[in-house]
């Protein structure tokens, strides 16, 4: 498996305008590109090769709202690009790691993710992202 690089980390928040303040003023990362989708609020700030997102729950289409039930806010995930996702889930599974679900999902942009189950991961979500046509 080749890990192409540090894809983003995601942030589970109720309300994100302080985390957005610190990200775009203080580190200076400017405007989050925003999205909604699957009960999600998005907002997007990109650092250098890599992003951070900040992800607030608009309903229970995700498992957003129950982390933040459970843990607080804080890291939801780690996402991990890949080149081939396919390869990636067959290599990790012969190493004992499973999905959370069965089989990988359309994620943004056209991209395939994975999510990998946090009790084969010492309870850190990992997600595996490959861009459309591996680019």
């Amino acid at each position: 498996m080749r890990v192409k690089r540090l894809h983003h980390v995601a942030i589970a928040v109720t309300d994100p305008a302080p985390l957005e303040a610190v990200l775009g003023d203080a580190f200076a990362l400017g405007t989050p590109h925003r999205e909604s989708r699957a009960a999600l609020d998005i907002a997007v700030f990109h650092a250098g090769d890599s992003a951070i997102e900040l992800l607030r729950p608009t309903g229970p289409g995700s498992s957003v709202p129950a982390f933040i039930a459970a843990k607080g806010e804080g890291l939801f995930h780690i996402c991990l690009e890949v080149e081939d996702l396919d390869a990636a889930i067959a290599e990790l599974s012969a190493k004992g790691l499973r999905l959370r679900a069965g089989s990988p999902m359309a994620g943004h942009a056209g991209t395939r993710v994975a999510f990998l189950d946090t009790a084969t991961t010492g309870g850190v979500l990992f997600e595996l992202l490959e861009q459309p046509g591996g680019a």
